[in-house]
């Protein structure tokens, strides 16, 4: 991909304006071009992986994320091309919008751009075949969505089917009953989860908020979009720390392969005057996100964006990952649709979060901390109260990086009883300046209460591991390196020094005959020359229940672990910081 000069002047951290965002669009839609169909309503994308949907699918899937790309763009020639698509897609071509399937997803990139681009898409269609699409895209107003992010495609198709006045009632109950749904998932602060549990990621920002803000906006209804506005507003305070100094999203959660669409949220910030992020901030976290995957290989030979995270990546995908899918980031284009005078894009670019200071960040919703430094730009998430089995190690684990990914062999950030390391059921404990808690079941039956203190580029990570038989091995691993960072890991309490052929830093221990207390001290770091691990803090503890810390650099916390009674019994086991 041939980008324009980089301007070092307006945008001193990326070197990006918006002339290589409308360069990187453009080639994208010009690299997908090839491979369409003669009747250009499918683009079968080349590549092996097929989703689980069909190959029919995926070529539907190709369509319309690039689609939305096309409409970002506004480019009138480009949108000519999607038109032809439009008179064999629907009703034909395409296949039926049907309950929990993936054509429905694929409904709502179609409606939004259609919405996006009225005047010269949808007004500029034969009206037979405004008709045949206007049908096809009914069926999504009744099929039944996943129970998660889904619930908002039907809204965001009856959106544009109210504003068309085709089947407004139908349209208008899709929308009401979709936006009820997700009230259900708010837990405040600006956090959703991604359906029932405690599901966390970057579906918050690509999907929670970015429909509802931009239906708000497009309906026109004020009293909607001050709603979820504000929740985008208080969202942006917390997401805008998930990006490192050198623009990567963190590696967390489901669905990376869409990479850049983590740049969505935060535009659409800006589009909408709900953002509590300078210009200059939100245009260098954006851009450093598309500048870091574009740097990495996310692009192939051929312009096209691969399955994976840098480059190809089986690892980050999922069933339902098809060889269009990558192309929901698209969404990471959403600030083409801000003018070129915008002060977004002429504003000089300010440093992110994780640019300015070392900061600690406790994050209530999902019971996050978030722990970044400025010397090395590293942003690490400890996770106490995120998950979804079904993509671990994804979710589960303790802690995730901007510059690490997670292992399965052996497993990073985790805590083995007994040969299991699944963290499951998750019960948040809190968070606070410097500190999350949270416990979970074993299979066994062992209860683990983990405990994260951190200072600097330092963590001190504690578990108390109660109803295992005396003599249960516990382990307890570090940080996965995944380039020139340097990963330590020492044992503070209870635990000696494991061997770690693969990489991965562990430290190992048994329980005793009461709930015990294991506590290891950890740090991920791009310093080249760090001071000594050991010397950067003390760790005292007083009968497997009082943690007292000592930092170099002053600070003392204590903590305790308490429980009914107090007892050997106890099942619900907390953390009390002092």
């Amino acid at each position: 991909m041939h980008l324009p000069a980089e301007d070092r002047t307006t945008s001193p951290y990326t070197g990006y304006t918006r002339a290589h965002w409308e360069t990187a669009a453009d080639a994208l839609l010009a690299a997908v071009e090839p491979w369409a169909t003669p009747d250009r309503a499918l683009y079968h994308l080349p590549g092996d992986h097929v989703s689980h949907s069909g190959r029919l699918s995926d070529g539907l899937e190709g369509y319309a994320r690039t689609l939305l790309l096309a409409a970002f763009r506004q480019d009138e020639t480009v949108l000519g091309r999607y038109a032809d698509g439009l008179r064999t897609g629907p009703g034909g071509a395409w296949p039926d919008v049907t309950d929990r399937g993936q054509p429905l997803v694929e409904a709502a990139s179609v409606a939004l751009a259609l919405r996006l681009t009225r005047p010269l898409l949808w007004d500029r269609l034969d009206q037979p075949v405004r008709e045949r699409t206007a049908a096809w895209l009914t069926d999504a107003l009744a099929a039944e969505p996943w129970p998660c992010n889904w619930e908002l495609f039907p809204v965001t198709v009856g959106g544009f089917l109210l504003e068309i006045g085709h089947e407004p009632e139908a349209a208008r109950r899709a929308v009401d009953h979709g936006l009820e749904r997700i009230e259900d998932w708010y837990v405040g602060g600006g956090w959703y989860t991604d359906g029932d549990g405690r599901k966390y990621d970057y579906y918050n920002g690509w999907a929670m908020h970015l429909y509802p803000v931009l239906h708000a906006r497009l309906t026109g209804d004020d009293k909607l979009l001050d709603l979820y506005g504000g929740r985008l507003e208080a969202h942006l305070a917390d997401y805008a720390h998930l990006f490192g100094g050198d623009g990567a999203p963190l590696h967390q959660g489901r669905s990376l392969t869409y990479r850049f669409a983590t740049a969505a949220p935060l535009w659409l910030g800006a589009l909408t005057g709900r953002t509590p992020l300078p210009p200059g901030e939100t245009r260098r976290l954006a851009s450093g996100a598309l500048k870091y995957f574009l740097d990495r290989g996310a692009v192939d030979g051929r312009g096209l964006l691969t399955l994976g995270w840098h480059g190809p990546d089986e690892t980050v995908l999922q069933s339902y990952s098809g060889p269009a899918s990558p192309y929901w980031a698209a969404k990471g284009f959403l600030g083409l649709l801000l003018p070129a005078d915008h002060e977004v894009w002429t504003a000089p670019e300010e440093p992110g979060p994780a640019g300015r200071a070392d900061v600690l960040r406790p994050v209530d919703g999902p019971n996050w901390l978030l722990q970044s430094t400025r010397a090395d730009g590293v942003v690490r998430l400890h996770n106490h109260g995120s998950e979804d089995v079904r993509y671990d190690p994804h979710y589960t684990r303790f802690a995730y990086s901007t510059v690490t990914r997670p292992r399965t062999t052996p497993p990073d950030n985790t805590v083995t009883i007994g040969g299991d390391h699944l963290r499951s059921g998750i019960v948040p404990l809190g968070v606070g300046e410097d500190w999350a808690a949270s416990r979970y079941t074993v299979t066994s039956g062992a209860r683990v209460t983990g405990l994260v203190v951190a200072d600097g580029a330092v963590e001190v990570r504690a578990h108390l591991v109660a109803g295992a038989a005396p003599g249960t091995e516990v382990r307890i691993t570090g940080w996965a390196p995944g380039g020139d960072e340097r990963s330590e890991l020492l044992p503070a309490h209870n635990l000696s020094d494991g061997h770690a052929p693969t990489g991965v830093p562990g430290v190992t221990g048994v329980t005793g005959g009461s709930p015990t207390l294991f506590v290891a001290v950890a740090r991920l770091t791009g310093d080249p020359d760090p001071a000594p691990l050991a010397d950067l803090v003390t760790v005292e503890v007083r009968d497997d229940r009082e943690l007292t810390l000592h930092w170099a650099t002053g600070r003392a916390r204590r903590f305790r672990f308490t429980a009914p009674g107090d007892g050997p019994g106890g099942t619900s086991w907390s953390v009390t910081p002092d």
